[in-house]
């Protein structure tokens, strides 16, 4: 069991996932947060062929999540261009790099956190969220159990990402939980234990 400077951190167990749960609950304003942006992706606008329909949903998300967008309006054009219903319905997660792949202003971006939220929020069984917490927990229990074999690297590449999800929850025995409920329980933790330095973006 490692340490930071201030807390011992403790190793995934069902124990911790159904207390980070709870937890989860408990805060109002996200679960309000999700409900809505469950509603806005599902009810109001689930699908991805409409100029209009897409800019609403990248911005709602770019501000709930703070995930940096400077150009919403060439996000929502790329989702556009590529077309992405009938492959998010199939579950294509190569899907996620291809939305991440932005070019704002003559200059490459990468929105990989960004596109794996928004792929989730249309199906979060099959696609599950990255971003900077979620990254901490995978790499220190890396380092501490060696639960799967890959590098930092590989969490940037969507579907070894989602592999290594995978092999987390089946090394620490934590199968019952769907992708969604190991999401809160990541997002939670890694809050917790690795709080992001001030300033500290992570797209």
């Amino acid at each position: 069991m490692k340490t930071t400077k201030e807390k011992i951190i403790p190793p995934p167990t069902e124990a911790q996932v159904e207390q980070y749960l709870k937890k989860w609950t408990e805060l109002h304003n996200y679960v309000l947060q999700e409900s809505s942006l469950k509603k806005l992706f599902h009810e109001t606008y689930p699908n991805n062929n409409e100029m209009d329909d897409v800019l609403i949903k990248v911005c709602a998300l770019n501000d709930f999540y703070g995930t940096h967008i400077l150009s919403p309006f060439n996000v929502a054009k790329r989702i556009v261009e590529l077309n992405i219903d009938e492959r998010l319905a199939k579950g294509d997660m190569v899907l996620v790099n291809e939305i991440a792949a932005n070019e704002i202003n003559g200059k490459k971006k990468n929105f990989y956190s960004f596109a794996s939220k928004y792929c989730s929020h249309h199906k979060p069984q099959d696609y599950p969220i990255y971003d900077f917490f979620v990254k901490e927990v995978l790499l220190h229990f890396l380092k501490e159990d060696k639960f799967y074999s890959f590098k930092k690297e590989d969490l940037k590449n969507y579907p070894v990402f989602k592999e290594i999800l995978l092999q987390f929850r089946k090394f620490y025995h934590l199968e019952e939980y769907d992708l969604k409920k190991l999401d809160k329980y990541l997002w939670l933790f890694g809050k917790e234990y690795f709080p992001r330095k001030y300033n500290e973006v992570i797209i």
